[in-house]
């Protein structure tokens, strides 16, 4: 099976592209290719295939083969892979998503993309939706006991769930020992992504994510979306955001007229190859 390994702000994915290959299985094939001693090594498979309603469908597979309705770090390297590739010779392309259909703007030098603007659409508030259980609505610094600790998280979903906790020094967080806790408590249907976030500015946030199916990402595209608005919500920054992930900076903006959220950040492309499964 080709391959091509890419990432956006060190969240890497295998990008396989269903217009040659046939994947009979993904969510085993996820499992497989994404363990960095036995496989290719990645947080998951994403797949790049034909839409009838849109330019291109991608489909999203952690790394412990469960199926994730949308990845913002994912779908700019779509971008970037249809358009270097010769899939499409459009700069504004749209891509369907397990979250509905994403409308991107290409950035591109050289003949090749180097930025992607992403229209995230807008958050999901309502606690059914996200779902979280929560009689706050929306969910904003809501308590919640985790590791015997008392949190206080707001809860978005950027068409998958995110809990958005605020901590005092995020590079020296315990993310290992919580993030598991969060991911699979019980007010969490059907678990959930943590975002660990510090407060910098009010332009600024460094944050780190826990992911639901592939533990700590480098970056998170809609957990960076999901970290800003639970920033507006709770007063602390603007409506643009520089954010800081371990792998990257992404610019985040929150149109209130539209009340959609957009993502501009790069793709990258580390190398092709071939694997046999």
């Amino acid at each position: 099976m080709k391959f091509t390994k890419m990432h956006g702000c060190g969240n890497d994915y295998v990008y396989v592209n269903l217009f040659e290959e046939t994947v009979e299985d993904a969510p085993k094939l996820a499992t497989v290719v994404s363990d960095r001693h036995f496989g290719i090594g990645s947080d998951g498979v994403i797949t790049i295939g034909p839409s009838e309603v849109a330019d291109f469908r991608m489909r999203i597979y952690n790394a412990d083969g469960s199926e994730a309705e949308m990845c913002g770090n994912g779908i700019r390297c779509v971008a970037k892979y249809v358009y270097d590739h010769k899939l499409t010779d459009k700069t504004e392309i749209a891509v369907e998503t397990g979250a509905g259909i994403k409308t991107l703007t290409l950035f591109t030098e050289n003949e090749k993309v180097e930025q992607v603007r992403v229209d995230m659409g807008e958050p999901i508030l309502e606690p059914s939706r996200i779902p979280v259980l929560s009689n706050k609505n929306p969910v904003i610094a809501d308590p919640i006991l985790v590791g015997n600790m008392e949190w206080r998280m707001t809860c978005v979903s950027m068409g998958n769930p995110h809990a958005v906790v605020f901590v005092k020094d995020v590079a020296n967080f315990p993310i290992e020992q919580f993030g598991p806790l969060f991911e699979k408590h019980e007010r969490f249907p059907k678990k959930t992504n943590t975002e660990f976030v510090q407060v910098i500015s009010r332009t600024e946030v460094s944050m780190r994510v826990w992911e639901r199916g592939s533990n700590e990402t480098w970056a998170c595209g809609t957990g960076t979306c999901a970290t800003v608005m639970a920033c507006i919500m709770n007063g602390y920054t603007e409506n643009k955001v520089l954010v800081h992930l371990r792998g990257g900076d992404l610019t985040i903006e929150y149109d209130p007229n539209t009340k959609h959220i957009f993502m501009t950040g790069p793709a990258t492309e580390v190398f092709h190859g071939e694997i046999e499964m």
